[in-house]
């Protein structure tokens, strides 16, 4: 009965572990976005040099923060 109950808890432990993760990644790509949208309408270029380059960035961070997070579980385990 124990290791079941230990089992379940592990597993809600993850969940909400990469439920925090996952509202990280968008928190990050969504104020890269929003950075590189301020800076676009402030330098008034006709292509969106800049939200592309800070979007794009913004998503490179965020999944490096999501591998970096995934080998220090590996470790752990």
């Amino acid at each position: 009965m124990c290791p079941k109950k230990n089992s379940q808890q592990t597993r809600q432990q993850q969940v909400f572990k990469y439920l925090g993760l996952s509202f990280q990644m968008f928190a990050v790509i969504g104020l890269g976005t929003a950075l590189g949208w301020y800076i676009q309408q402030k330098s008034q270029m006709k292509f969106p040099v800049w939200l592309l380059l800070f979007c794009f960035l913004s998503i490179v961070l965020a999944f490096y923060q999501l591998y970096i997070s995934m080998k220090n579980d590996e470790n752990q385990e």
